[in-house]
Formats: C-alpha cells, structure tokens, sequence
C-alpha cells in the first residue's frame, strides 16, 4: 500500500491511499475557528447612556453596586463555511481577564434581532462602561439611539445553548452541545436570523461579575473563538 497525498483544499483535508494502480479518496473535514464579527457590553441603566461597542472586554454578571452585565457575540458563519454544510460540532471559547468572585454559571442564549456595535470605549477596567456612541447597543437599545429591545437587557430565547462554570481567570470553553449546533446550522441555512448569543451570568447575587477578553483585545490569542466541525 502506498500513501500518494495529503492535500489541504479550503478547510477539507484529502487524504488519497492507492493501491496498485487504483485508489480511493475519503474526505475529512478540518474544524473552522471563526473570530466574532462583532460583539458588545451591555450595562444595566434605565437610560441606555453605556456602552462598550469598541473596547477591549465586556462583563458579565452583577457588579457590587447591584447592576447587571451581559455580553453580546457574533459569528458570520456563512463568510467560512459552505451553503448546504451539515453542522456537527460548535465550540465557543472565552478568555476570562478579571474576576473578584469564586465560580459563576455563564449561559449561552440565542439573540432574537438585530444589534450593533459602535465607537464607545471604557475606561479603565472596563466594569463602568463608556457613553454610549451611534449604533451600540445598550441596555435599552438595540442601535442607540433610536431603536429599543422589546425587552432592556436584551430579547434572547429563555433556553439556553450552552452553560460553563468559570471561576479563576484562564480560558473557558461552552458546547458542544446540540442546541449550540442547531443554532450554528440555522445561522448557516438562514443567515438573516444570525443575532449571536447573549451571555448571562449569576444574576441573583450581588459581585458575580466576570469579564472576558473582546475581539478587540490586544493579545490576539486572547481573542473569542467559536470552532465548528462540519461535513459538507
């Protein structure tokens, strides 16, 4: 038996075994890592006045004053994978930057409409949030100012795609699960109803918050993940 090749075509790997004068070919598909199109902070406030569209980090949890923070994430998954893919596996991976609380339960939820990210960049740590620029989105908007979630804080189905615990800081992982793979299939097959997930953490408690690295981060490897497995 002689090994004639191993070619690497887009994101599938060849592997062709002749034997003789004939041969077969079996394809393997190789998992795609995606960087997110565009992700931002949600600070709660009745006025939607913060945001953190451009900065480095978003939190998420209740802070020690008692205000929540959630996260908001998004991949274009149709850029990299091709129309009529089947979806088997999705990972979503997280470097958690800062903490002042032990281990907190970070959800997955799946976002109903559109949302945006503008120029706003906090300060410091990032826990306080900037003003809120153009286009962000807030507490109260989806693109601040003009257009409001139905809901502040967010519309997101109340199922959750995937849950972690994270506790010090380090790099998490979310999925695979099936729920997280149906919604990465949908993306695929209706990119119209991408909205990305929203990250909700422990919010019954006051200093649960965690804060994770943006895609805005300096340290590149730092940065949000989400690696999809796939069979075309």
């Amino acid at each position: 038996m002689k090994i004639q090749l191993v070619v690497l075509v887009g994101m599938t790997f060849l592997l062709a075994v002749a034997c003789g004068g004939g041969g077969t070919s079996t394809p393997l598909t190789a998992p795609v890592e995606l960087a997110p199109s565009r992700d931002n902070a949600l600070y709660e406030s009745d006025t939607g006045s913060l945001s953190n569209g451009a900065g480095t980090n978003f939190s998420v949890g209740k802070n020690n004053s008692g205000n929540l923070r959630r996260g908001l994430i998004r991949f274009d998954v149709t850029g990299s994978i091709p129309a009529g893919t089947n979806i088997t596996g999705a990972t979503l991976t997280l470097n958690m930057s800062r903490t002042s609380s032990g281990p907190q339960t970070i959800e997955l939820h799946r976002l109903l409409v559109e949302w945006g990210e503008g120029a706003s960049i906090t300060s410091g740590s990032g826990g306080g949030g900037a003003t809120s620029s153009t286009g962000d989105a807030t507490w109260v908007h989806s693109f601040f100012p003009d257009t409001d979630w139905a809901t502040p804080g967010g519309d997101f189905l109340n199922a959750t795609s995937a849950d972690s615990s994270v506790d010090d800081t380090g790099k998490y992982t979310w999925g695979p699960t099936d729920q997280m793979t149906a919604d990465v299939q949908d993306w695929l097959d209706a990119p119209g109803y991408n909205y990305g997930w929203i990250l909700v953490g422990n919010e019954t408690e006051v200093q649960t918050t965690k804060r994770f690295d943006s895609r805005e981060n300096e340290a590149e490897a730092n940065s949000p993940v989400l690696t999809i497995t796939f069979v075309e």
